[in-house]
């Protein structure tokens, strides 16, 4: 796990000295610190600052939960899942999880804009608080939680002289002439041009400053000062204005503020609220924009995370906006600071601050358009999700792991919409069905099955969508250990793929039956169910990667039962394709099967260079079931190789693994044996008091450590055994013949050799 997942600053922090060293004092105190204050007043960033500022104190790091894009209050404990790395495969509810990986850390939990969630937040934060005694809480939002010991640290304004500073620094990033900054000088160094002429950007006709207009000018120090002041010292106002400098003067900023002060305050001098102050700063700043501009300004506050041009192109196109004036847009918005750009792991992106866009939802609302633009919003992600899925069987299967990670609060904001309309229930069932490779490949079981759960509640009338949702129900099942629900799952998808002949979603259901025998020891069920769905699988002309996993777990049922040979068979042909194809999700389960193989022929080299090769796919996928089989495979070669306590280090490495994922080994006594087997020779080689230390030394590795460990251990000379000494024995379950040349059972896809088509 990541110590940090806090984003990185994309300018300088201005002021805030002692509200920074105030808010650390408060940390190190209180358990629970709540910056409060109004929109726009730099809450978040300072809580930020003073999180990354502390971070040394929290051995197990400091994460931040971003809540602002949620709707659903169910959603919070999910997102705090996601903020802490936490990929939990048991189907017991995310508070349960929260609270025992939690327990035992040291960490600084950042929670932010949880305000508009606050009833369901408040009690969540409390129940962590106290089962996690490590655990500090620093929250950010426009009022308490009103938790016990909750210390409260309200935000004032910028004082004068940082208000200055920070305007003189955003609109000389903006492009702007400078302006006099605090302490009487111009800002950075860049002589004071109080009677220069303005940017040069502002040579538009018809704009403000510009040749229509006059020659537009800076303001003096004194006019600075007054704009400031009539913005309160509200960063978010300060850096809108900043971004017009380049087009007005200091002066005509102010004559159109008065404006708008006037007739809000009837024409007196009255100081408005600060929340009001932000707001004519922001719908100031609206009527500065083009048409244009302003209605891209209402649609884009439709989505609810940072977002890509595609998406805006096409959630916000249309014979009014065309697509292809959307960039030269969104760049105007930028430079006003009405946007910021980011980089994410899928390229670059644009977000609106809450702020900004609950405004933009108001016009939105004005303007009758919001379900319009909420149900095209909709539409485009499960675009995405379709096209993510079609190439999840492709060389692009990192990147559309990068996209989904990306797109998890439109992708959960399109869920919640077609659950919303009762109409939609059909495509809520299939966007929760297609998004299988998110929740099984990329680690988010528990809340794939929320969703599922929650689709398939509703009778859609769409019987193929609810079929694709059944059996990917069941796959989650099978791997949260929750056999009952699985089983129940997988038996009405295959009744109702009968009834409607749909072979090919029975054949899913063949398959994933199959599967759940596997795990339950079952191995001549489990081949033959498997053997059967890819029968179908081939007659259907059907291949993805479910396909090649079906191929994967008969490998496994015949290696359990000695068929080394048609393992090996039918884990070559997947480890072919996926190299045809670019697969790597299936590959490492087709490396983790080869690698077992190879250390039952005693080639322990071969082995190693397969699981390190298996650990590092399933870490870089966040498929912690793969990642913990092959850490525990590796710790069972590594013992063989010579090293027993590097095996009793990675064998207790896999044991927190194993409490996140769930039912240790799935309660197979078949997966159970390469666990059992490294155990009883590391114990024999070290002795009880030896091993029993190198094994704790491995529980208490993170699991970045974990894999860190993993790709490094047998690397050091080995301790000397000899091969024979430890000579492997096939994988044996109760009642199994572990003998060569298995008979194929009625039904098998093999042809000669065991070979599956695919």
């Amino acid at each position: 796990m990541r110590r940090s997942n806090l984003p990185a600053e994309l300018n300088r922090f201005v002021g805030r000295t002692s509200e920074q060293a105030a808010l650390t004092a408060l940390l190190e105190a209180s358990r629970l610190v709540t910056v409060v204050g109004v929109g726009g007043v730099g809450k978040t960033r300072l809580a930020l600052r003073a999180a990354a500022g502390v971070q040394k104190r929290y051995s197990d790091g400091v994460r931040l939960a971003e809540l602002a894009p949620l709707r659903d209050p169910e959603l919070i404990e999910y997102a705090l899942v996601e903020a802490l790395d936490l990929t939990d495969h048991t189907p017991r509810p995310p508070r349960e999880a929260l609270v025992e990986h939690l327990a035992e850390r040291r960490t600084l939990l950042v929670v932010d804009g949880f305000e508009h969630l606050v009833e369901h937040c408040a009690p969540l934060v409390r129940e962590l608080l106290e089962h996690a005694p490590g655990l500090t809480v620093l929250a950010v939002g426009r009022r308490p939680l009103r938790v016990a010991g909750e210390a409260v640290f309200p935000l004032a304004p910028l004082g004068e002289t940082e208000a200055m500073t920070l305007l003189a620094e955003r609109a000389a990033e903006a492009g702007a002439p400078s302006l006099p900054g605090a302490g009487g000088g111009a800002f950075h160094g860049i002589p004071s041009l109080t009677g220069a002429p303005a940017h040069p950007a502002a040579a538009r006709p018809g704009v403000p400053g510009g040749p229509a207009g006059g020659p537009g000018r800076t303001g003096g120090r004194d006019a600075v000062r007054e704009l400031c002041r009539r913005l309160d010292g509200i960063p978010l106002a300060l850096e809108l204005a900043a971004g017009r400098l380049p087009l007005l003067s200091v002066e005509q900023m102010l004559d159109r503020l008065d404006d708008r002060f006037r007739l809000l305050t009837d024409g007196t001098r009255g100081a408005l609220p600060r929340h009001q102050t932000l707001r004519t700063a922001i719908g100031w700043s609206h009527e500065l924009c083009t048409p244009e501009e302003r209605l891209l300004w209402a649609r884009l506050s439709v989505f609810p995370g940072p977002f890509d041009l595609e998406a805006a192109e096409y959630v916000c196109g249309g014979p009014e906006l065309p697509p292809e004036r959307i960039l030269d847009l969104l760049g105007g918005l930028l430079a006003q600071s009405l946007l910021t750009r980011e980089d994410s792991s899928a390229g670059p992106a644009y977000r609106m601050l809450d702020t900004v866009a609950a405004y933009g939802a108001e016009w939105l609302v004005a303007l009758g358009d919001t379900e319009r633009m909420r149900r095209r919003h909709r539409d485009w992600y499960m675009g995405l999700a379709t096209w993510c899925e079609l190439e999840w069987f492709s060389p692009r299967q990192p990147e559309v792991a990068a996209l989904t990670e990306a797109a998890l609060p439109h992708l959960r904001a399109a869920l919640d919409l077609c659950l919303e309309l009762p109409e939609d229930a059909h495509l809520a069932q299939h966007l929760a069905g297609t998004l299988w490779f998110a929740w099984v490949g990329c680690g988010r079981l528990s809340e794939g099955r929320h969703w599922l759960d929650r689709a398939l509640a509703l009778e859609s009338g769409h019987e193929e969508a609810r079929l694709k949702a059944l059996w990917v129900l069941g796959y989650v099942a099978v791997l949260q250990g929750d056999g009952t629900a699985a089983v129940a799952a997988l038996h009405e998808c295959g009744e109702r793929a009968r009834s409607s002949r749909n072979a090919l979603a029975e054949a899913y259901a063949t398959h994933r039956m199959g599967c759940l025998a596997l795990l339950t020891d079952d191995m001549p069920r489990a081949e033959e169910l498997i053997g059967r769905a890819l029968d179908a699988y081939r007659e259907l002309g059907e291949l993805n990667s479910n396909v090649l996993m079906a191929q994967i777990e008969l490998a496994m049922a015949r290696a359990f039962r000695g068929d080394q040979e048609g393992a090996s068979a039918l884990s070559r042909e997947v480890r072919d394709v996926c190299e045809e194809r670019g697969e790597l999700w299936a590959r490492a389960y087709a490396l983790y099967v080869l690698g077992y193989l190879a250390w039952t022929r005693g080639a322990y080299g071969e082995a190693r260079e397969l699981l390190t090769e298996c650990v590092s796919i399933n870490d870089r996928f966040r498929d912690l079931v793969g990642l913990v089989l092959a850490i525990e495979l590796l710790a069972l070669v590594t013992v063989s190789e010579g090293d027993p306590t590097e095996a009793a280090v990675l064998q207790g490495a896999a044991v927190p693994v194993w409490d996140t994922v769930g039912v240790r080994l799935f309660g197979s006594e078949a997966f159970d044996v390469p666990r059992a087997l490294c155990e009883r020779q590391a114990e024999e080689a070290l002795g009880a008091e030896a091993y029993g230390a190198a094994f704790r030394a491995g529980q208490g590795l993170s699991a970045a450590e974990a894999v860190e460990r993993a790709l490094v251990a047998g690397r050091s000379p080995a301790l000397g055994v000899a091969p024979e000494e430890s000579a492997p024995r096939p994988f044996r379950t109760a009642g199994a013949a572990a003998v060569p040349g298995t008979r194929k059972p009625a039904g098998s896809p093999t042809g000669k050799g065991g070979e599956a088509a695919g």
